[in-house]
C-alpha cells in the first residue's frame, strides 16, 4: 500500500455496485464541497498540489476512479467502466460526502470526460452546483463536432479534423486488445515518469505513484467501453445543467483547443480560461488552477453570473497577478489598465504614490478582479527587495511582470557626464535587472511558468548621435531580455522585449538634456513633447501590443511603424541606420 501524497487527508471507503472507492477528504466539511475527478493514467494523487490549496476555502474530496489507485476494479473488466457505471460511482461519492448540498465538480482528462456525462444527465441534475473542465471533452460533444465538420468539409474544418486525428493517435492504440496492458506493465510504465518530466515538465515529488502500471492497464477499458459507442450514437440532449468553467491548456499535446469552438451550444453558462501549458496542468500549474477554481466556485455560491468577462484577453489573463512598474502614467498606466480590462489582478508600481493610487483605482473600475498601488523607486535595490517580499507575501507570486519604468536623456556623448550615465542606467537598466532578479527568481522557484516583459525602445537598435546614454541603456535591456529568454525557456517562463518608437507619453516633458542650462532644457522638453504629440501614437496601442506579445510569447516586439522599419533595417541593412544616425535631430 503506497503512502498518499494528499497529506493530512481523511480517507473513507464508499461502496457502489460491488466496487469499493477510496475517497480522500481535506478541509472543513461545513464549507462548499469540491469533488476532484482524475484522468488517465492517473489516480487521485494527481490532485495532491491542487487539493491543499483549495482546502483553505472548501471541503475538498478526491477519489480513485474504479480500478485505479486504492479503489477496487470491476470483475470482469469488460463493461465495467461505462459512463453509466462511472456516473453511479460519482453519485455514491457525492451522497456520502455532501448529502444535503450539491457539489462543485472538477475533472481533468478522463475525469473531465466522465464529468461531462455527470453534468449532462438528468439523474445528476441538482447534485452538481458547477463544473470545471480541463483537457477532457464530452464524448457526445466530440462526436457532434466531428459530424458537423464532415457534413460541411471546408478546408479549415478538414484541417481541424486532421489535426485532432493526429493528436488522438493514442486512442486507437488503447482500444487494441492486450497490447496496452503489456506496454504499461513493461517498458512504457518504466519510461512514463521520464516522459512527464522531460516533455510535460511535470515535477517529481512521488508522482506518478507506484500503482501506475495497474492504473493504466485498467484505465484502458475507459476507452474500450465508451469511445466507439458514443462516437456512433452520441446523445442529442447533452446539455449542461450547471455553470461550466473550461480551462484549456494551449500546449496540450493530445487535444486541440478547436474542439471547444461550439461549446456554448451545450453549456450556455460558460466561463473560458486558457493557460500556456501542457496537458498535466494539475501538476504544472496548481496555483493558477486553484485560484480559478476558487474564484469560479465562490461566484457560483454567491449567485453571480458565471460567464467569461468581456475583453479580448479575459480567458487568458483573468485572475492572473500582473505587476507593472512605472504604472503612474504613459505606457505603464495604459498597460496596467489593459490587463485590468482582461480581468487580471493588478499591482501598479510607481515612485509617485498618488499616480500609482489613481491607476489602481481606475484598474478596479476597468475590470480588474483586484488592484493595489505600491510606491517604489526601481533603481533602489533595497526598496525593490521590500516590494517583492511584500507583494509575494500579500498577493502571491507574480504571473506577469512588466518592467516599464524609465527616464529619457538626450545630448551628445561628450556632454553626458558620469552622473548622467549613472542616473539613466540606474533606472533604465538596473530597474529592469532588479525586477527580473527579484520577481523572476520567484517565478522560477515556483516552477509554474510566467512571463516577463521588459520595455526597451527602438533606440535599442537605432543608433543616434543625440541618444548615446539612453540608447545604450535600452540596447542593454534588449540583450538582457534575449539572454534571459534563453535561460528561462526550459522553466516555462517567457521573456519579451517591447521596443516602442515615438509614443505620446510624459517621458518627453520630463526627459533630461545633457550639456544645456535649465532654460534651454525646458525649451527642448516642450519642443519634444509637441513633436511627439503631433506624432499622436497613443500608449494604449503599446499596451495592446504587450498583451498580444505575452499571449503569443513573442521575443522582440517593435511597436510603431518607425520602430518596425528600424528593426528591419538593423537586421538587413544596418549601414542605412548608421548613416541616419549621423543626421542631427530637429530638437
Amino acid at each position: 500500500m503506497s503512502e498518499t501524497l494528499l497529506k493530512g487527508a481523511r480517507e473513507r471507503w464508499v461502496r457502489t455496485g460491488g466496487i469499493e472507492l477510496c475517497v480522500a477528504e481535506l478541509g472543513d466539511p461545513g464549507r462548499p464541497t469540491v469533488v476532484l475527478v482524475h484522468g488517465y493514467p492517473d489516480n487521485k494523487e494527481v490532485w495532491s498540489e491542487v487539493a491543499p490549496r483549495l482546502a483553505e476555502h472548501f471541503h475538498v474530496v478526491a477519489y480513485d476512479v474504479r480500478g485505479h489507485g486504492r479503489s477496487t476494479a470491476p470483475r470482469p473488466l469488460r463493461g465495467g467502466f461505462t459512463l453509466e457505471k462511472l456516473t453511479d460511482d460519482f453519485l455514491a461519492v457525492a451522497d456520502a460526502v455532501s448529502p444535503d448540498r450539491p457539489v462543485h465538480l472538477v475533472g481533468h482528462d478522463w475525469g473531465s470526460v466522465q464529468s461531462w456525462e455527470f453534468v449532462t444527465v438528468a439523474r445528476a441534475e441538482g447534485r452538481i452546483a458547477s463544473f470545471t473542465s480541463m483537457s477532457g471533452p464530452s464524448l457526445d460533444h466530440f462526436a457532434h463536432w466531428i459530424s458537423r465538420r464532415l457534413r460541411r468539409p471546408t478546408p479549415r474544418r478538414v484541417g481541424q479534423l486532421l489535426n485532432q486525428g493526429a493528436k488522438s493517435w493514442y486512442v486507437y492504440l488503447l482500444r487494441t486488445p492486450v497490447l496496452p496492458e503489456l506496454a504499461w506493465r513493461g517498458p512504457l510504465g518504466k519510461r512514463w515518469p521520464r516522459y512527464l518530466r522531460r516533455v510535460e515538465k511535470v515535477p517529481g515529488g512521488g508522482y506518478p505513484t507506484p500503482s501506475l502500471p495497474s492504473d493504466a492497464a485498467h484505465g484502458a477499458w475507459l476507452y474500450r467501453d465508451n469511445v466507439r459507442p458514443r462516437m456512433r450514437h452520441p446523445r442529442a440532449d447533452a446539455y449542461a445543467h450547471a455553470p461550466v468553467q473550461l480551462i484549456t491548456p494551449l500546449g496540450d499535446a493530445f487535444l486541440s483547443e478547436r474542439l471547444y469552438d461550439e461549446l456554448e451550444l451545450w453549456a450556455p453558462r460558460l466561463t473560458r480560461r486558457t493557460l500556456p501549458a501542457g496537458h498535466w496542468v494539475p501538476r504544472t500549474r496548481p496555483d493558477q488552477l486553484a485560484h480559478w477554481i476558487t474564484e469560479f466556485v465562490t461566484s457560483v455560491e454567491a449567485g453571480r453570473p458565471a460567464v467569461t468577462a468581456p475583453g479580448r484577453y479575459a480567458d487568458r489573463f483573468g485572475g492572473q497577478l500582473v505587476l507593472v512598474t512605472g504604472a503612474g502614467s504613459g505606457i505603464g498606466r495604459a498597460t496596467a489598465l489593459a490587463f485590468a480590462g482582461a480581468g487580471a489582478r493588478v499591482v501598479a508600481v510607481d515612485r509617485d504614490a498618488g499616480a500609482a493610487v489613481r491607476t489602481a483605482e481606475e484598474a478596479r473600475r476597468g475590470g480588474a478582479t483586484a488592484a493595489w498601488a505600491e510606491t517604489a523607486d526601481v533603481s533602489d535595490e533595497q526598496a525593490m527587495e521590500k516590494l517583492a517580499e511584500r507583494v509575494t507575501t500579500e498577493h502571491g507570486v507574480v504571473d506577469v511582470l512588466v518592467n516599464n519604468a524609465g527616464i529619457g536623456l538626450g545630448g551628445s556623448f561628450f556632454d553626458t557626464t558620469p552622473e548622467d550615465w549613472k542616473k539613466v542606467l540606474d533606472v533604465n537598466l538596473w530597474g529592469v535587472i532588479h525586477g527580473c532578479l527579484l520577481f523572476g527568481r520567484r517565478m522560477a522557484e515556483r516552477g509554474q511558468g510566467g512571463h516577463i516583459v521588459n520595455v526597451a525602445s527602438a533606440a535599442a537598435f537605432q543608433p543616434s548621435r543625440a541618444l548615446p546614454a539612453y540608447g545604450a541603456s535600452k540596447a542593454a535591456v534588449l540583450m538582457l531580455s534575449e539572454s534571459l529568454r534563453a535561460e528561462l525557456a526550459g522553466r516555462g517562463i517567457g521573456v519579451t522585449a517591447v521596443c516602442p518608437g515615438f509614443v505620446n507619453t510624459a517621458i518627453t516633458s520630463t526627459a533630461r538634456f545633457a550639456g544645456v542650462d535649465a532654460e534651454e532644457e525646458r525649451r527642448l522638453q516642450k519642443r519634444a513633447a509637441r513633436l511627439y504629440g503631433l506624432r499622436g501614437y497613443p500608449p494604449e496601442k503599446v499596451a495592446a501590443a504587450i498583451l498580444r506579445a505575452v499571449e503569443r510569447n513573442e521575443a522582440v516586439v517593435p511597436v510603431t511603424p518607425e520602430a518596425r522599419a528600424a528593426y528591419a533595417l538593423s537586421r538587413w541593412m544596418p549601414g542605412v541606420l548608421r548613416r541616419i544616425a549621423r543626421v542631427k535631430p530637429p530638437l
